[in-house]
């Protein structure tokens, strides 16, 4: 009885998977590799086993060793170095054997990067976080761009269909939001959502991080790695990951090998959890929406975004010092300004005689300025290029 109502269950699930993804009959399999982690010998196909027996519509291909049990949808390809189990890996995805692979320590090229999925502990909600590990661009500013598409692609292919964004509030923070903001005007359609903080916008706090504002969230590389360790081992002492989806599948324009990474200390439920991520990819589809997003951004400009962003850090004359104005008291203070670009809006506005501070505001980078000179000094920034949606309090 119960054998009968396992193949009922997965009959039912085959066609919810065809609705879903257009293709009836066609067995979604994702692989495993079991070699590399620094827990318990059997922690990998501990977690492979638990996800299968929850997901009998799935194969799970794990290779490596040999199993310690057998399940009816869990099958071995045998390798026995993390090497060769790449390289097996490689050959699956590419024939077509498996659709996406599960793996640690995996070299991902240049302007590739993964999007990781965490549970928020402010209310339990799940969060892209974009990304968590590779490099989308060299350049900081560019990488975090084509970070923010990354996540809406990942945030697709799991279900999101209108995801929101939200940038997490660290240097180039405001270049981003201003870079994406110009994609938006030019057509490439997303969400920015609202800081839960009382001044609201689109730059995430420390708040907005524990409560999951934002569907996605965008960051460098290096913040996000440390974000998925903060999220996935804070209640283990950064031992044994326990919580969350895993660093993601690596993301980037024509990359087409679904690989999802883990960390060597992700535990059994990360394991399970990063096996659904991919299995979840596959019925959505992963490439087709990244296809898509990536001519809809190119569309509305990114790849003049970028040539822009590059040509603006390129080595030029660096103009004269400005000679500093006569001090005058700093009443009200401009908020919005990157601080990467902090001190050139000083200097823009000592150019034209207007005497200008920075300083550090509990929301960010600020310039103080006498709020007499409001108006003439938004007149200065605007025209110096800064954005349009500066702040200014008294």
């Amino acid at each position: 009885m119960n054998k009968i109502k396992a193949q009922i269950q997965e009959v039912f699930h085959e066609i919810a998977e065809g609705l879903e993804t257009g293709h009836f009959g066609a067995k979604v399999s994702v692989g495993l590799t079991l070699l590399g982690s620094e827990l318990a010998p059997d922690n990998l196909f501990q977690g492979a086993y638990s996800f299968a027996k929850q997901n009998p519509g799935v194969e799970v291909v794990a290779i490596g060793e040999k199993l310690l049990e057998e399940l009816p949808n869990l099958t071995l390809v045998e390798a026995r170095s993390e090497a060769e189990q790449h390289q097996v890996m490689e050959q699956l995805l590419d024939s077509g054997r498996i659709q996406a692979c599960v793996t640690q320590h995996y070299n991902f090229p240049i302007g590739v990067a993964t999007v990781g999925r965490v549970i928020t502990p402010g209310r339990g909600k799940p969060m892209m976080v974009a990304t968590t590990t590779g490099t989308a661009a060299a350049h900081r500013v560019v990488a975090m761009v084509q970070n923010a598409i990354a996540g809406i692609i990942a945030a697709k292919s799991v279900g999101i269909e209108r995801p929101t964004l939200g940038v997490l509030n660290v240097d180039g923070a405001r270049k981003v939001e201003q870079s994406l903001q110009q994609l938006k005007d030019n057509g490439y359609e997303f969400d920015f959502v609202t800081s839960e903080r009382a001044d609201g916008g689109a730059v995430m706090r420390g708040n907005d991080v524990l409560l999951g504002t934002p569907d996605v969230l965008v960051t460098d590389t290096l913040t996000g790695n440390i974000l998925m360790k903060m999220f996935s081992s804070a209640t283990t002492g950064g031992t044994y990951e326990s919580s969350g989806y895993g660093y993601g599948p690596g993301i980037g324009e024509g990359y087409e090998r679904n690989v999802l990474i883990l960390s060597r200390v992700s535990g059994i439920p990360v394991v399970a959890n990063a096996l659904d991520y991919a299995a979840t990819l596959v019925r959505h589809q992963l490439n087709r929406v990244a296809k898509a997003e990536y001519e809809a951004a190119n569309q509305a400009g990114l790849k003049k975004l970028t040539e822009q962003l590059l040509q603006a850090d390129a080595p030029a004359d660096k103009q004269e010092e400005a000679v500093e104005p006569p001090k005058e008291v700093t009443t009200a203070q401009v908020s919005g300004i990157d601080i990467m670009e902090l001190e050139d809006a000083v200097q823009a506005l000592w150019r034209a005689g207007i005497y200008a501070q920075s300083g550090m505001g509990c929301t960010g980078p600020i310039v103080l300025i006498n709020e007499e000179r409001i108006d003439a000094a938004m007149k200065v920034l605007l025209e110096a290029g800064y954005p349009s949606n500066l702040h200014v309090d008294c």
